[in-house]
């Protein structure tokens, strides 16, 4: 008898294994094609003048669960080739993260995505930026590539709010040093990242 429980164990256990790396994959996603878009709108005497920003090399890794931390630096924005060199009082600031995403994604819904599938999801989406942290909804559309691909875009038209980027001190600066004193009432931004199995 305690072979033969022993022996089912075992056996449950294979299947479990088995099972295990389709249901906690965990996924990271691919610097080189994982980008977030923005277009300011700059106010000025002459009238609005739309400016397009990307920020480039998006880079994190999601556990198990789905949990992803994804961190923004300044030297993953194009800002840096727009101001060129910067002053000894700002080289610090490029590697710091001006503000961190946290999100979770239904793994398993992704594992069943057959390839040329899509799903969307509302996320919600944790953003802190000095000491302030926001939630927002954000609908993201999961597309499966190939088995070990999944292409990430927003579902939906995203806008932030001009006047808060404008409010908070370091976002502030950023767009000071760009030339933006005054910028309109929404800033559209549009993803486009890659997951990729870990």
């Amino acid at each position: 008898m305690t072979k033969r429980l022993l022996g089912l164990g075992m056996g449950l256990g294979a299947v479990l294994l088995l099972a295990l790396p389709a249901v906690a994959a965990a996924w990271e996603l691919d610097p080189a094609q994982s980008r977030v878009a923005a277009t300011v709108v700059q106010i000025g005497p002459d009238g609005p003048v739309p400016r397009h920003h990307e920020v480039r090399r998006l880079a994190g890794s999601a556990d198990a669960s789905g949990a992803l931390e994804l961190p923004l630096r300044l030297n993953q924005s194009d800002v840096i080739e727009k101001l060129g060199p910067l002053p000894p009082w700002l080289s610090g600031l490029t590697e710091r993260p001006l503000a961190t995403l946290t999100t979770r994604f239904p793994p398993e819904r992704l594992e069943r995505l057959a390839v040329g599938e899509s799903l969307v999801e509302v996320l919600e989406l944790s953003v802190q930026s000095g000491n302030a942290t926001r939630q927002e909804p954000l609908a993201v559309r999961f597309t499966r590539e190939s088995a070990d691909r999944i292409r990430v875009t927003n579902a939906e038209r995203v806008a932030l709010d001009g006047q808060e980027l404008m409010a908070d001190p370091t976002l502030r600066s950023v767009l000071l040093l760009l030339g933006y004193e005054r910028i309109g009432d929404e800033v559209p931004v549009s993803l486009d990242a890659v997951l990729v199995r870990r």
